[in-house]
């Protein structure tokens, strides 16, 4: 029975074939260390095109980055200092950041901004973490990968003073309200959907909130292994989500929109790719 349901999923994986990106998948995480090849095949037999392999804290931007040197026809990555880690963020880390930046496979810096959820690192840390990444980014003219979660008014703030320096942003995962989507489109910023937008639970206002994104401004990820799709049948045995479950999100937020997979995937895919000039 195993073996069927395994068959059934995959062949689901593989049919829905149209043209997408996944702008935030942690490929570097440990739970990929011995399957990553069979991942990257799922995700091109899913019709993923590329790949962007997320940056989280000096050493795993050097991970990221590896790692799209190894498959750089399908991975890119990023570069920066999760707030999580922002205690991190000294001279030194900003330095290697900036030497990462400059290598050809990484095309944006991040995964920065501020979550005061989970307070791992204290929030003053945490903005000065922010400020300082947006300052090399403005420096270097590269776009921004950015995290904010129960940190918003901080977040708008320190984000509204490099605005202007700043070539483009995409706010990653969003989950956030109308009001703080409305305020992110007032700075041209890019909207990045997960498979939160798949669970019934936490994200059903999302499917309000995703019709007043301009169809230039969003692009779909992942955030692989994390946030698996609820809307995968049959329900997989592993809780660990792949690049390759992406046609769940495309689905869902197609169903949400009344638009056919085809047209978002594709606008979606060139989104990603002028974005990171892929």
């Amino acid at each position: 029975m195993r073996w069927f349901i395994n068959l059934f999923y995959n062949f689901k994986m593989s049919s829905t074939n149209y043209p997408l990106i996944d702008i935030g998948a942690n490929l570097a995480h440990d739970s990929f260390t011995d399957d990553l090849d069979q991942i990257l095949e799922q995700a091109r037999e899913s019709g993923i095109e590329h790949i962007m392999v997320t940056g989280t804290s000096v050493n795993g931007s050097q991970d990221a980055a590896k790692l799209a040197q190894q498959y750089p026809e399908f991975l890119s990555s990023t570069a920066g200092i999760h707030p999580h880690e922002a205690v991190h963020c000294d001279a030194d880390a900003l330095n290697q950041l900036t030497h990462l930046v400059k290598g050809e496979t990484v095309k944006a810096l991040g995964e920065t901004g501020l979550d005061y959820f989970r307070d791992f690192s204290p929030r003053e840390r945490q903005r000065e973490a922010f400020a300082s990444q947006l300052q090399l980014a403005a420096e270097l003219h590269m776009p921004v990968f950015l995290h904010q979660r129960d940190a918003h008014e901080d977040f708008m703030t320190i984000l509204r003073e490099y605005r202007n320096a700043l070539p483009c942003g995409v706010v990653h995962c969003f989950t956030g309200t109308k009001q703080e989507l409305r305020d992110y489109l007032e700075l041209d910023m890019h909207i990045g959907i997960t498979g939160w937008i798949c669970d019934e639970r936490r994200g059903q206002h999302l499917h309000d909130c995703v019709s007043l994104v301009p169809d230039n401004r969003l692009m779909l990820e992942t955030d692989a292994p994390y946030l698996l799709p609820r809307t995968i049948k049959p329900k997989p045995s592993s809780r660990r989500n792949t690049p390759a479950n992406l046609v769940y999100v495309l689905e869902t937020i197609a169903n949400c929109l009344g638009k056919d997979q085809k047209s978002i995937a594709e606008q979606t895919t060139l989104n990603a790719r002028v974005f990171f000039k892929l």
